[in-house]
């Protein structure tokens, strides 16, 4: 080979190796440009979704000991105002178990001015005047103040774990802040705190080929055929075990308006349990809603614009607590929606204290009017392939037939009619599309009124 030959033979090679190393370096710098735009993306929605708080609470514990004197002791650390504050705190030994793996889920509770939170985002609300209570309140049948429950059916209070570390001044209200790892777990930054597009199934006729295509699966009791302006229930709360970080478990109540297509509303609110949500597997409290069948409006909690806050003492989305146990202590919530008669609002309540806030009606557009069906009951994700099923839990992770201590219940179902009373409802139905994997089983009288029983283990003998 001549001079020049091996002269350009060696140009071709540095040639080569230059474009390789540009190659690289090109690929290595686009991947860096995607991590930084994508962690630029991440904190302009955290700055959208975490307003400024006048006061932040945090809570942290840790088990210190035994020490043989009928009692445990946990060192926990009070975060106030930027502040941290070492406390101790002593439980005798039954409570400790349930304390301990409730209280540490990290939870920091923002507490936000009222005329700031994200609802305000909304470009129809800019200058919304806040409806500081409903105009009318449901007149109903059932005040669970009067009720006598039985004492083998007799159950316990309830509250939300942050309420013991502070609570949020007037004029503010309670936000779960959400952290980074949070938005991180969705499929994207614009997924976060949304339910993926999807069909919600129609009791009286459900595709057989609903399950597999969805992978949601139902227990519910449902009420059609009129105009209805609220719902009520009392929901049994329970820890369902999780098999998938992509599963839930959730126990709620929906409203409902429009065709099951693509253009229905909805209204929802009950507990849940949500690895892929919030990072852990805790029952939290829950509201969503949908103007389009959870294609491009609505969120869980206060996650978008939309629902307006006006408590100061309950936050969307933190842990509720304590919760049943089998054979064991049993724990309720009561929740009621209502649409205000002369503002038109849908509002919330939980329990008999906490009138919590509204969905503006010019959110919804067949639910601007009433609602067409009313649902209670629970639902999971079912993400195993090939025809199996998860092992993931709903309610209690028991059948309807073991009963109270045993299986989850709803109690005291009810509707709002068109004159602003709570009524029983009429011509209930149940669902459910596999009911050897979840099932569900009603009844009526007594102080519980309309009632029912559901959930179950999913898999199964009877459920491979």
């Amino acid at each position: 080979m001549g001079g020049g030959g091996v002269g350009h033979f060696r140009r071709s090679q540095v040639f080569v190796a230059v474009f390789c190393f540009w190659g690289l370096f090109s690929i290595s710098c686009a991947a860096r440009l995607s991590v930084s735009r994508q962690k630029l993306e991440v904190q302009k929605h955290l700055n959208r979704l975490n307003k400024p708080a006048v006061k932040s609470i945090q809570v942290l514990l840790h088990f210190l000991g035994d020490l043989d004197m009928g009692f445990w002791f946990v060192a926990g650390k009070l975060k106030e105002d930027g502040l941290f504050f070492s406390i101790i705190f002593c439980f005798p030994k039954p409570q400790l178990f349930k304390m301990v793996y409730k209280s540490s889920d990290g939870d920091i509770i923002d507490c936000v001015h009222i005329s700031h939170q994200p609802a305000f985002d909304h470009p129809f609300l800019k200058d919304h005047k806040i409806q500081m209570r409903p105009t009318y309140h449901p007149e109903g049948l059932f005040d669970d103040n009067k009720v006598s429950a039985k004492p083998k059916e007799r159950t316990n209070s309830i509250t939300q774990l942050w309420h013991a570390n502070g609570k949020c001044p007037e004029d503010t209200i309670p936000i779960r802040r959400t952290k980074e790892d949070d938005v991180l777990r969705a499929s994207s930054v614009k997924r976060y705190g949304r339910k993926g597009p999807r069909k919600i199934p129609q009791p009286r006729s459900v595709d057989p080929d609903f399950i597999n295509q969805s992978g949601h699966q139902h227990a519910i009791v449902y009420v059609e055929g009129d105009k209805y302006y609220g719902a009520k229930a009392t929901i049994n709360v329970w820890e369902p075990k999780i098999q998938q970080p992509n599963e839930f478990s959730l126990s709620q109540l929906w409203l409902l308006g429009g065709s099951f297509g693509e253009d229905l509303n909805s209204i929802e609110a009950g507990w849940q349990v949500s690895p892929d949500l919030y990072g852990d597997n805790n029952t939290r409290l829950f509201t969503y809603w949908t103007s389009d069948a959870y294609q491009a409006t609505g969120c869980y909690n206060l996650l978008c614009s939309g629902f307006i806050q006006i408590n100061s003492e309950i936050a969307m989305g933190a842990s509720i607590s304590p919760v049943s146990a089998y054979r064991n202590s049993q724990y309720d919530i009561s929740i009621l929606i209502w649409k205000d008669p002369k503002e038109g609002h849908w509002w919330m309540q939980f329990g008999n204290d906490y009138v919590l806030g509204y969905w503006p009606s010019f959110l919804f557009s067949y639910l601007a009017d009433s609602a067409s069906m009313i649902e209670w009951g629970g639902e999971v994700v079912n993400s195993e392939p090939g025809g199996k099923h998860t092992s993931t839990q709903m309610g209690s992770g028991h059948f309807p037939e073991e009963g109270f201590g045993k299986s989850s219940y709803f109690r005291n179902i009810q509707v709002v009619d068109g004159s602003n009373n709570l009524k029983v409802p009429k011509g209930l139905g149940t669902y459910t599309e596999q009911s050897n994997c979840y099932d569900v089983q009603t009844g009526n009288g007594g102080d519980w009124g309309h009632y029912f029983y559901y959930g179950g283990p999913g898999k199964n003998s009877n459920c491979p």
